[in-house]
């Protein structure tokens, strides 16, 4: 069951949902970017600067922090994302470094 705020466990990460989160290229983009980040690297969603809407933005972090590629880290008055690397290399060997050669 995904926590309060909405991350799945290791465990519950499905391959399907996962993979639908990166079909879309803006957020395979943003992951692709956090793996060019030094390991546990925070960013705001804006630092991203989506040629959409904030609510369009805000959306596309929604499925990945769903999906369990990003967990939302609350700073007080803003939240920043964390990619869970260690976490999705575990559960799923292999599949970020396919997306870090594209």
């Amino acid at each position: 069951m995904p926590d309060d705020e909405g991350h799945p466990l290791p465990e519950e990460m499905d391959l399907r949902t996962v993979l639908h989160a990166l079909a879309d290229p803006l957020r395979f983009g943003v992951i692709a970017r956090f793996l060019r980040e030094p390991a546990g690297a925070e960013r705001t969603c804006a630092s991203f600067q989506l040629p959409v809407s904030k609510s369009t933005t805000s959306h596309h972090f929604k499925v990945m922090r769903e999906a369990g590629l990003l967990r939302m880290v609350d700073h007080g008055n803003s939240r920043t994302a964390v990619l869970r690397r260690e976490e999705l290399d575990e559960r799923f060997p292999g599949l970020l470094d396919l997306v870090a050669a594209e």
